[in-house]
């Protein structure tokens, strides 16, 4: 293969990659400020300039130098080329590019919220002169509101035209374009155009500097203050791979993760925002705490003893009378549950009844698919189906279902329904973790119209959200979204990817895989003794003080998500899941060349 020389370091590239390319893929560091791999090369900011020497065809193919600096993001690699961006006329650059940037910059890094990831922070500590000698008047330029999530602090702006071009080539929607020349020209939106289509806040970390900021994290934390949790989109079928970032058991932002295969280096806003649902408050918010049927009306108990009610239901011993009757249940697996989730419950259920009835929940869908950018089959796509995990569940449910030696039915929502309408169970568990309302009409008369005792079905709703149909339950036990625990979803293309947990549970709300485990426990004869205990998160990166937080007790065994997968594994139509489970990877930190001194 042909060879490149890149301070030193030879490198293999294949033809038609630039400079730039090769040294980020060798983990070679060389200042960039308008380069993106997404985005067309517009040789801007300059600071990436390098010496570069070149065999010359009419010189015996002798080494000279190229006269001028020249950028690396837009040269194209030739064979045995020489490239140096640590040479005395790179570095003085460098120096020369940082010290224009900073010219008519703001000193306000303190309140900048930027801050920790900003690259003119680093390049300027890398890069830059020790001091400034510049002592005119800074240009000012005013904070603008440019769309719904995004403001432009245009004083901050270094012109890179990342976001404009973002806009342009990805996005297809066009809003952003520059105004001005000189030291006037800004970034600025057409008049009349705010920037608001799907993709939006991807110029927020698109930006490298703090000129795009986050109107919902804005002031919200400093960056140094986060832990990082790898994710998955919890919302569509797309899988988008994203990092949750939060403090003291608290979201503040989701941002997206690289993975080529799947979202590229982007997510939408729908995904973005997406978890505002998890420390909602409110007659519609989070669910606190567990509730029971008493009297025909619902009071809440604790967990021992929604438990050990829901235990008796799934017996078969709590419909009108002391004898015991042969239990026929139902449960219904929600397309927002993990794999692992489905694959307890659909085990609680066979173990109660090998003739149990297993039914993937209902899967919304809104509009239609979208490609960004429109023209590219291969581009990222947003999906209408908003579930991520219809497929898994039912893969699942179905493999659970054959396992049982087809006495377990595996049916569609409406017949389902019509079961839990004609009174077919004598205890259904229905679980839903969507983020809002998502009960049908016809499920929530059937649940209506069964629950309230005597020998009708036992309504057992495992769920995050106050709802209708929660107030419906005759059992109700408060379950954790898919950022309070581990999982694997499966997307729109069938690839099962694993998420960690990014926060504990809320409160006392449970994963629903552990719900089921305590479930089976007490079955089994375990006593239902819930009581808080504490649990130290250990921080994610060097430095920060873990998170102390209280969460509840297992009954039985504690829910793993990795260990469940190993034991999914022995299932025929399982065996996917100890094999091609993609893993939850943070890129890793980066160690920092400042001098650490023990005091």
């Amino acid at each position: 293969m042909p060879k490149i020389t890149i301070n030193g370091t030879s490198l293999d590239f294949t033809p038609g990659q630039m400079i730039i390319q090769v040294a980020n893929a060798a983990g070679i560091d060389i200042p960039q400020y308008c380069y993106h791999d997404a985005l067309s090369i517009v040789a801007s900011c300059r600071i990436c300039l390098a010496e570069v020497w070149q065999p010359n065809p009419r010189n015996n193919n002798a080494l000279e130098p190229i006269p001028k600096l020249i950028p690396t993001c837009q040269t194209a690699c030739a064979d045995g080329m020489v490239v140096y961006t640590d040479s005395p006329k790179a570095v003085a650059n460098q120096k020369a590019v940082m010290e224009y940037l900073l010219i008519n910059h703001p000193l306000d890094c303190p309140v900048c919220d930027q801050s920790g990831e900003c690259f003119l922070q680093d390049y300027s500590y890398e890069y830059g002169r020790g001091v400034s000698r510049f002592e005119e008047t800074k240009i000012k330029n005013p904070k603008k509101d440019i769309g719904p999530h995004v403001y432009l602090y245009a004083d901050r702006c270094i012109m890179c035209t990342r976001c404009v071009r973002f806009t342009r080539e990805v996005s297809g929607t066009s809003e952003l374009t520059v105004q001005g020349r000189g030291n006037k020209e800004e970034i600025d939106i057409f008049p009349g155009i705010a920037l608001d289509n799907e993709l939006s806040a991807n110029v927020i970390d698109l930006c490298p500097v703090g000129a795009l900021l986050d109107k919902d994290f804005l002031f919200a934390q400093r960056v140094w203050f986060l832990k990082s949790a790898p994710s998955i989109d919890g919302l569509t079928a797309s899988g988008d791979n994203i990092t949750v970032d939060t403090n003291d058991a608290k979201i503040y932002r989701l941002r997206p993760r690289t993975n080529m295969a799947v979202n590229k280096w982007w997510i939408s806003d729908e995904i973005r925002y997406s978890w505002k649902h998890v420390h909602s408050d409110g007659e519609q918010g989070r669910l606190r705490s567990p509730r029971r049927t008493q009297f025909g009306a619902q009071v809440d108990a604790d967990w021992s003893r929604a438990l050990l009610d829901a235990a008796a239901a799934l017996r078969g011993t709590d419909r009108g009378s002391e004898r015991s009757v042969s239990p026929r249940v139902g449960v219904l697996v929600s397309p927002m549950l993990s794999c692992e989730d489905a694959y307890h419950l659909a085990r609680l259920a066979l173990a109660v009844d090998p003739r149990a009835v297993l039914a993937v929940g209902p899967v919304p869908t809104r509009g239609q698919d979208k490609t960004f950018p429109p023209t590219d089959p291969n581009g990222y796509k947003v999906y209408a189906e908003k579930a991520p995990n219809a497929r898994g569940v039912k893969r699942v449910l179905s493999a659970l279902a054959a396992s049982a030696g087809n006495k377990a039915q595996l049916v569609d929502l409406a017949d389902f329904t019509r079961s839990l309408r004609s009174g077919h169970f004598s205890a259904a568990i229905l679980t839903g973790n969507y983020p809002s309302a998502w009960a049908p009409q016809d499920l929530l008369d059937a649940a209506r119209s069964q629950s309230g005792g005597g020998d009708k079905t036992t309504i057992i709703l495992l769920d995050t959200l106050a709802s209708t149909l929660a107030d419906a339950a005759d059992i109700l036990l408060p379950s954790s979204t898919w950022l309070e625990k581990s999982g694997t979803f499966e997307n729109a293309k069938n690839m099962l990817q694993a998420f960690e947990a990014a926060i504990p549970p809320v409160e006392s709300s449970k994963p629903e895989a552990q719900i089921a485990l305590d479930l089976l426990a007490i079955l089994g004869g375990a006593p239902a003794i819930v009581e808080f205990e504490t649990l130290v998160v250990s921080p994610a990166k060097q430095g920060q003080v873990p998170d102390a937080v209280r969460i509840l007790d297992a009954v039985g065994q504690y829910f793993n998500a990795a260990d469940t997968r190993t034991e999914m594994s022995r299932i025929p139509g399982l065996e996917t899941f100890a094999t091609t489970v993609a893993p939850a990877i943070l890129p890793a930190d980066q160690s920092s060349d400042m001098q650490m001194v023990e005091l």
